[in-house]
């Protein structure tokens, strides 16, 4: 058929919660170094967060799946090189997503509004950081990573979309910030009484709750070939 529904269980159960993971436990790194949520160090140790989780969570998942099923087309090498580069634009999402929401919350934004423009902000933060970075690589000889094309360029900002809804929905775990409208609190809320491990389950949750929201209709209404997962 023209049109597929492509299965994102593997991204969200396995993959996806990684990111949310990654910048959390990072904020709890970077609080223990000193740095506040508006310091850039903050900023750039949660970017790293992240970032590493990206790159785990897709690393593993390949080596996870290729020593299973046996697949010899699946290439470590490559696999690992597509992880850094996925791993790089995320670290420019998780390192924009505190200053963004500062600045949104210190506008006095109600909390939709919040959610919704940093799913653009970090979105766009995405799909920058793969542009830029697909340059990067595919000149360095990364044979994995192909330079930025037209055909790309749309499926890079398909994904994009998907991530920018995995940090709208990150949003969800602060409940410090008008609880009364934060309607995702129920679910994705930390709160102190929560443990480091236990924030970090949450958050992990946020982000592939945010992701799969976006990608279901995304798969549904995407030609077979067109897709970022094809």
């Amino acid at each position: 058929p023209p049109f597929c529904f492509r299965n994102p269980s593997h991204l969200t159960c396995i993959r996806i919660p990684h990111p949310g993971f990654g910048w959390q436990y990072s904020s709890g790194i970077a609080e223990g170094m000193g740095f506040g949520a508006e310091d850039l160090g903050f900023f750039a140790i949660t970017g790293a967060g992240d970032g590493i989780g990206v790159f785990m969570g897709h690393t593993l998942y390949f080596a996870a799946k290729g020593a299973i099923t046996g697949n010899e087309k699946i290439k470590m090498r490559e696999q690992m090189q597509t992880g850094v580069l996925l791993g790089s634009a995320a670290f420019c999402s998780g390192a924009l997503w505190q200053p963004l929401v500062n600045a949104l919350q210190g506008a006095d934004l109600s909390f939709n509004a919040v959610a919704g423009l940093t799913t653009l902000g970090c979105g766009s933060a995405f799909f920058g950081g793969l542009r830029l970075f697909r340059g990067v690589y595919s000149s360095m000889g990364m044979e994995a990573v192909e330079a930025p094309t037209e055909g790309n360029f749309k499926t890079d900002a398909n994904l994009s979309l998907s991530i920018g809804a995995a940090t709208g929905a990150f949003v969800g775990t602060d409940t410090a910030y008008k609880l009364s409208e934060n309607w995702l609190e129920g679910v994705v809320g930390i709160y102190d009484k929560h443990s480091m491990l236990e924030g970090c389950a949450i958050a992990g949750s946020s982000t592939a709750l945010g992701f799969t929201a976006a990608q279901i209709p995304h798969n549904f209404m995407m030609p077979r070939g067109k897709s970022w997962q094809d």
